[in-house]
């Protein structure tokens, strides 16, 4: 019988007492749980969380995260290579990641120990940063990449491509290349469309454009982008999921496209995307 693994956000309000009733409720039952430590509230360290709790791995059936989306997608970014199911609490705001409400918590938190649940599969993209013939970086992203300006006011132009072919060339504050999980994020700030996230494509969403016709462009989930920076000296950033950043040149570009690697995040026979949407965007 596997574990079920428990990472919270120790730095979130109210985080110490969900964390104890989680872990009351389910020693009640006898179902055995690992607990993420204190030593591991820094969720921006460069140490990814699949090296941190290695001896977690292969020992554990879901795992439980008690935060916001930001610290879901820091778990679901670093350990979807283990292909464990994770379940979000939110004690963040607008969740749209989290399944689970703390108000709900206690009637969810049944289903798991009854095994009454089952998963969906969300699409992630991988990136490649390279300056000339050099690779800078390689990246995963569940919910979005975004080039964007640095605290200068001057535009930055990027340069798009899909499968080489010449796509558009954006002038203003950047751009978002965003997948279906990131839709209702930063893209439906900027003006994207809101996508089922099931789904399997991209959004290029142009953020403040410097044209009247530049709108958001879907992308098949089976094309390969390739982006490219014209910052005309102007600091220009790369962004992961809003929490990885990189400082960019002129003449750098990306290379963008669906990776192999999905994530599994737990929903419930009750589960409606549509639903869940309109009580997150209603207030």
């Amino acid at each position: 019988m596997k574990d079920l693994g428990l990472i919270p956000n120790w730095h979130k309000k109210n985080s110490t007492l969900v964390v104890e009733k989680i872990t009351r409720f389910f020693k009640q039952r006898q179902i055995t749980m690992q607990v993420a430590g204190k030593e591991l509230a820094d969720f921006y360290s460069e140490v990814s969380l699949a090296e941190q709790l290695s001896v977690w791995k292969d020992r554990l059936k879901i795992i439980i995260v008690v935060g916001g989306d930001g610290t879901i997608l820091r778990v679901a970014r670093d350990l979807a290579c283990w292909d464990v199911p994770i379940l979000g609490i939110n004690l963040g705001q607008k969740g749209f990641l989290a399944e689970i409400e703390v108000e709900q918590m206690e009637r969810f938190l049944q289903y798991i120990a009854t095994e009454q649940y089952s998963y969906q599969e969300r699409m992630m993209i991988e990136a490649w940063l390279r300056r000339g013939d050099d690779d800078l970086g390689y990246y995963q992203a569940l919910n979005d990449i975004v080039i964007s300006r640095g605290p200068f006011s001057r535009i930055i132009k990027v340069e798009t491509h899909v499968n080489e072919d010449f796509m558009e060339s954006y002038s203003g504050d950047g751009i978002i290349v965003s997948t279906p999980t990131g839709s209702t994020g930063y893209s439906l700030s900027a003006g994207g469309p809101i996508v089922n996230p099931t789904m399997e494509l991209f959004v290029v969403t142009p953020i403040c454009p410097h044209s009247l016709y530049n709108r958001s462009v879907i992308i098949n989930g089976n094309d390969k982008m390739k982006l490219r920076i014209d910052s005309r000296q102007v600091q220009v950033v790369l962004t992961v999921d809003g929490q990885v950043r990189f400082a960019m040149e002129d003449k750098d570009h990306i290379i963008i496209r669906r990776s192999e690697q999905k994530v599994k995040l737990v929903c419930f026979h009750d589960y409606s995307f549509y639903r869940m949407l309109h009580q997150k965007l209603k207030g």
